[in-house]
């Protein structure tokens, strides 16, 4: 545990959030700052900075992270229209808090990838 890091204290039950599930090596919990009708950050309860640090030094966690974010969008019944699972890796991406994070968005339609340049 980094005890910087605002997802770590999280994990340790230092810092609430609205749980809606977890697994031995994951949490989900919502963003509180939703950019869809749906937006639940998946994590790893272990510390990886980014997606890249985390595929590299523990692939079985990794494969754990898509099958928990892959259940959250079926528990918040995203599956039948879509959703978006994005992960934001380094500062030209927008990741704000590195620890390694997945946004599962959806429930309304997302629009593009990016915006216009």
């Amino acid at each position: 545990m980094d005890t910087d890091c605002l997802f770590c204290r999280i994990v340790a039950g230092e810092i609430p959030a609205t749980v809606v599930h977890e697994t031995d090596t994951t949490l989900a919990f919502r963003d509180i700052d939703p950019k869809a009708p749906v937006h639940v950050l998946v994590i790893p309860k272990t510390h990886h900075p980014d997606v890249v640090t985390l595929a590299r030094q523990d692939p079985a966690v990794s494969a754990d992270l898509l099958s928990a974010a892959a259940a959250v969008a079926e528990a918040e019944g995203l599956l039948a229209d879509g959703f978006r699972l994005l992960f934001n890796t380094g500062v030209y991406a927008g990741q704000e808090v590195f620890h390694v994070h997945g946004h599962v968005l959806g429930g309304e339609p997302l629009g593009p990838m990016l915006a216009p340049r």
